[in-house]
């Protein structure tokens, strides 16, 4: 198994290299630093995987009467998420760009034997900040008070692309378009929280990917030598220290809304599908990986769990809370892309904060 894993890597390495030949020198050096990098976070995200295996769990509780946001709760880790709050007799709301992908993933849920809760399909495209508006309208035209969002769809490793509001695909899709999601449902969670007399959380599940991230304050749209990696890593840094800096002004200004981001561990989800691993050996996500429903964990932990009431800011993962590590937590970056957040989707005031 040691000599096929080696083949596999040297393997996924020569296939990477048909992408960086399109690079210049500089930009081949990064494309090889970050592809190394990667391999060495997620070895050691599996290792860690494997050691809180026991403890990535976590107890599901009748939360009757509560409402749910979650964004790309049609494929991959967001299905299994959507599955446990049903579970908690939660009525849920997915937003994704299938709509017909997320009526059949709400019939599969209740076919195998989830007769608790409900849910319903409404259209969201994270590329467009017009339909994040639109669809937080719809909710909000419905929804009075809501108890829970959390922004999980996400894109990894796609070409470059621009999208209509010229933002780079990984920063629009992982990070800004969650960043409006949340101001615009902000004033209902808040309700919601006075309502419960509980407070609403705020999920965003993010990744280990962090560490190779840097905030490219120069270039958010990475238009200079554009790497996947570094693009995908940036926006998952993004969306952590947003995070921090949300959790720290709902605080100080005594809104009962809590602010949490997960890394779920390395899932076997069809974010990888397209990529060098699933084409050269696609063995090693179905052996190695976490399933969907065990990625979903830590995301539903930090959603509902009773121990993280009253906290946040924090970065969860395989259900407990783990050390943030620098350049997350890094304060004058938090505030240098919290102004910048604010002007890119021309936010006055956040949530009303």
């Amino acid at each position: 198994m040691q000599y096929i894993a080696i083949l596999a890597v040297c393997l996924i390495f020569l296939a990477s290299l048909a992408f960086m030949m399109q690079l210049g020198l500089k930009q081949i050096l990064h494309a090889i630093f970050y592809q190394i990098y990667y391999y060495f976070l997620g070895s050691s995200a599996m290792f860690e995987d494997f050691i809180y295996r026991r403890s990535n769990k976590t107890a599901l509780q009748k939360l009757t009467g509560r409402v749910a946001v979650v964004s790309g709760g049609a494929r991959g880790l967001g299905v299994e998420v959507v599955r446990s709050l049903m579970q908690c007799d939660m009525h849920v709301v997915i937003g994704c760009r299938n709509l017909e992908a997320g009526k059949r993933t709400v019939q599969e849920i209740q076919d195998s034997g989830v007769k608790t809760g409900s849910a319903e399909v409404l259209p969201l495209d994270l590329m467009s900040l017009k339909s994040v508006k639109l669809f937080a309208e719809k909710v909000l035209q419905k929804y009075s008070n809501l108890h829970l969002l959390i922004n999980n769809a996400g894109i990894m490793f796609v070409p470059f692309k621009l999208t209509e509001d010229s933002l780079e695909s990984h920063f629009a899709v992982n990070y800004l378009g969650h960043c409006f999601l949340t101001h615009l449902l902000l004033p209902h969670l808040k309700l919601g929280a006075e309502a419960s007399r509980k407070n609403s959380r705020i999920v965003n599940v993010s990744s280990c990917a962090y560490l190779a991230g840097k905030i490219n304050f120069e270039d958010l749209t990475m238009m200079k030598g554009y790497i996947p990696q570094a693009a995908y890593a940036q926006s998952k840094l993004a969306q952590i220290l947003f995070t921090i800096k949300l959790n720290k002004l709902l605080e100080k200004s005594g809104i009962p809304v809590q602010v949490h981001s997960v890394h779920p561990g390395i899932v076997n989800t069809d974010l990888f599908n397209g990529t060098s691993l699933k084409r050269v050996a696609p063995f090693i996500p179905a052996l190695m990986f976490k399933t969907p429903s065990q990625g979903a964990s830590s995301v539903v932990h930090a959603a509902i769990s009773e121990e993280l009431e009253g906290t946040g800011g924090n970065y969860i993962s395989n259900c407990h809370i783990s050390k943030l590590k620098y350049p997350a937590t890094d304060v004058e970056v938090q505030d240098k892309l919290w102004m910048i957040m604010l002007r890119l989707a021309r936010i006055e005031k956040f949530g009303g904060i």
